[in-house]
C-alpha cells in the first residue's frame, strides 16, 4: 500500500489557507440552504491589536490571478514562492460531499465541538456566533462549484467576517489530514442516515450486566524462558462454563491491564471468563521507564513478544483448569478462545488470528523519513529493526479475534491481513488521530477475509473505548494534530455501552446462544443503539460508494 500524497497535499492544503479558521468547511459541506439575504464581503484579519482588511472581490481575483492581494502583503511578505502557491491554491480547493451526510456529522459530539472551536477564532464568540458559522458553510455549500473558502465566506451571514488570526491557526492546526475524508467515509457505510426505529423488535438488552457477581483474581505469571513478568487479571463468576469461550484482553502500547475494566466486568457477569494480561516491555510503567532514560520507549521485539504473552497466559490458564480445588477448574476453554484488543493490542489480536507482520514495505517506507500522519504509524515504524520481513504468529487457540481501533497500515503489509483466519470484528472511530481509521482500519478491512464486521463510531475518538479510569489524565490536554480532543469519560458512555453490547453478541457466537445474540451484529441494531451524539454503523462488507472515499487517499 502506498499513500496518494497528491491527495494528502491537496486536504492539508485547504487548511493552509486564510488563518484556516474557515477549513472546517472540508468536514461540513454542502447541507444545502437558500440564498443569504445577507453575505460577508470584507475578510477582517486580526493580529493582536492589528488588523488588516481584504474584501472578497479580492480574494476572488486571487483565485483566478495566482496573484496576493495588496492589502495581504504585510502578512505574506515572510513566505517562500512555494508557500504562496500553497495559500493561493487553497483558495480554490473545493471539495463537495454528500449534503445528508454531512448535515448529520455536524449534529454528533465531534461535529459539535469543532463548530465551537472554530468560532473561537472568530469575533462573535457567543452561541450567534456558532450558529452564523454553521449558516455560512451551510449556504456556503450550495455553491455551483460546492463549498470553498471564497463560497463560505460570500455566504456568512454578516457584512464583515473578522478572524482572530492566531487562534485560528491553533483549532485548524488540531486536526490531521487523514480526519475530513474519515468522517466522509463513516457516513457513507450506511445510506440510510434517517434515524428511524427500525422495524424490529429485540429480544433484550446485550448491554445489560449479566445476574453473575464478578469476582477479579490477580495473578503474576512468569515465563522463565523469555524472562518475562507477566501481570494478568482474571474476570470471572460462578456462572462460567466450558462452553464459553475464553477471553483475552490486550491493551494498548504505554497502557495497562485494566483499559478494558468495564468490558471485562461485563463479559464476566454473563459467564464469560475473561484474562486481562499487561505487556511488561509495552505498558505504561515500560513508558514511565524510557521517560527516565532507564529504558527504550519500546524494543522491536514487542512485536513478536506481545502475541507470545497471549499463547503464554493460554498455557498457563489451561494449568489452572486442571488444578484440583482452584475455582476455576473445569471452566476454562483455552482451545476455544477469543481475544480482544484496542490500538496496539488491537494489531496484538490480529496476529494471533493470523494476520501475518509483513515488514518490508515498512522498513522502506520508515527509512525513507517521509512525513508521519499519526502516533500509530509511528510506533509501527519501530518494527523496522527486526531482523526478518515476515513472521507468523497464529495461535490456533484463538477462535475469534475484536480488534478496536487497531494499527494496521504498515506492520501487515499489502497481504498481511488477507491471511486472518477467524472472524474478526474491527472498530474504527472516525475522529480517531492516534490510528486514524481511514488508514488504519478501513483499508485493512477490505483485505480481511470474511466473516468479519466494521463498526464505526461516527463521532468517536481513540480513547472513546477505554475505561473512565484510564482517560483521566485527558483532562487539560492540548489538541494538537495528532492528539488531545479525546471524546472519554461520561462523553463516551455511549460508546461504551454499544461496545458492551457487541462484545458480548459477539463471544456469543461461539456458544449455544448464538442464534440468540446474532441480530445484535446487525446494522438494525447498530442504527436502534444510536444516540445523537453517535451514531453507529455496523457492516460486513464495504459499499462501493464508501470504497470510492477510500481509493481517494490510497493508491493501489
Amino acid at each position: 500500500m502506498r499513500r496518494s500524497w497528491r491527495s494528502f497535499k491537496t486536504v492539508a492544503g485547504f487548511f493552509g489557507a486564510l488563518g484556516k479558521a474557515l477549513a472546517v468547511g472540508i468536514a461540513v459541506t454542502q447541507l444545502g440552504a437558500s440564498t443569504s439575504a445577507i453575505a460577508a464581503d470584507t475578510v477582517v484579519l486580526r493580529l493582536g491589536v492589528f488588523t488588516e482588511s481584504v474584501t472578497l472581490a479580492e480574494l476572488q481575483k486571487a483565485a483566478k490571478t495566482g496573484e496576493l492581494p495588496e492589502s495581504l502583503q504585510p502578512y505574506t511578505k515572510g513566505l517562500s514562492e512555494q508557500q504562496r502557491r500553497f495559500f493561493l491554491g487553497a483558495l480554490g480547493v473545493n471539495l463537495p460531499m454528500n449534503v445528508v451526510t454531512v448535515n448529520k456529522l455536524v449534529n454528533t459530539q465531534i461535529g459539535t465541538s469543532i463548530l465551537n472551536d472554530f468560532a473561537t477564532a472568530l469575533a462573535r464568540k457567543d452561541e450567534a456566533g456558532v450558529q452564523a458559522l454553521r449558516a455560512g458553510l451551510v449556504l456556503g455549500s450550495t455553491a455551483p462549484q460546492g463549498l470553498s473558502i471564497l463560497s463560505f465566506i460570500a455566504a456568512y451571514p454578516s457584512k464583515r467576517l473578522e478572524i482572530d488570526l492566531p487562534q485560528a491557526f491553533i483549532v485548524a492546526g488540531s486536526l490531521n489530514t487523514a480526519f475530513w475524508r474519515t468522517q466522509q467515509f463513516m457516513l457513507a457505510i450506511t445510506p440510510q442516515l434517517d434515524p428511524k426505529t427500525p422495524q424490529i423488535t429485540f429480544p433484550f438488552d446485550p448491554s445489560q450486566p449479566g445476574i453473575a457477581q464478578v469476582k477479579i483474581l490477580n495473578l503474576s505469571l512468569n515465563d522463565q524462558k523469555r524472562d518475562r513478568k507477566i501481570p494478568v487479571d482474571i474476570y470471572w463468576s460462578t456462572a462460567a462454563t466450558a462452553n464459553k469461550p475464553v477471553i483475552v484482553l490486550s491493551h494498548g502500547f504505554s497502557s495497562v491491564r485494566t483499559d478494558l475494566h468495564y468490558l471485562a466486568e461485563h463479559l464476566a457477569s454473563h459467564g464469560y471468563v475473561v484474562a486481562a494480561l499487561e505487556h511488561p516491555g509495552s505498558n505504561q510503567a515500560n513508558t514511565n521507564s524510557a521517560l527516565q532514560g532507564k529504558t527504550s520507549v519500546m524494543k522491536p521485539q514487542e512485536f513478536l513478544d506481545r502475541p507470545e504473552d497471549i499463547s503464554f497466559v493460554l498455557d498457563e490458564l489451561e494449568k489452572l483448569n486442571q488444578t484440583a480445588n482452584n475455582p476455576l477448574q473445569g471452566k476454562l476453554a483455552t482451545n476455544n478462545a477469543m481475544v480482544i484488543g484496542h490500538s496496539f493490542g488491537g494489531g496484538t489480536a490480529l496476529e494471533v488470528a493470523g494476520a501475518e507482520l509483513q515488514l518490508q514495505g515498512l522498513k522502506q517506507r520508515c527509512k525513507k523519513n517521509l512525513t508521519i500522519f499519526s502516533e500509530g504509524e509511528v510506533m509501527q515504524c519501530i518494527a523496522q529493526k527486526l531482523p526478518e520481513n515476515a513472521y507468523q504468529l497464529r495461535d490456533t487457540r484463538i477462535k475469534q479475534a475484536i480488534a478496536l481501533n487497531p494499527t494496521t497500515s504498515l506492520m501487515f503489509g499489502e497481504t498481511g491481513l488477507t491471511k486472518v483466519q477467524v472472524p474478526t470484528l474491527v472498530l474504527a472511530s472516525s475522529a480517531d488521530k492516534t490510528t486514524p481509521a481511514l488508514t488504519e482500519q478501513i483499508v485493512g478491512f477490505n483485505k480481511i477475509p470474511s466473516p468479519k464486521w466494521l463498526v464505526g463510531i461516527v463521532g468517536g475518538t481513540h480513547l472513546s473505548v477505554k475505561d473512565p479510569s484510564q482517560t483521566l489524565d485527558q483532562i487539560g490536554q492540548p489538541n494538537t494534530p495528532i492528539s488531545g480532543g479525546e471524546v472519554v469519560g461520561e462523553q463516551a458512555a455511549d460508546v461504551r455501552k454499544y461496545v458492551k453490547a457487541i462484545a458480548l453478541a459477539f463471544a456469543a457466537q461461539m456458544t449455544p446462544e448464538a442464534k440468540n445474540y446474532a441480530i445484535f451484529l446487525t446494522s438494525d441494531y447498530a442504527q436502534f443503539a444510536s444516540t445523537a451524539a453517535f451514531p453507529f454503523r455496523l457492516i460486513t462488507q464495504i459499499p462501493p460508494d464508501a470504497m470510492a472515499v477510500v481509493k481517494e487517499f490510497v493508491d493501489k
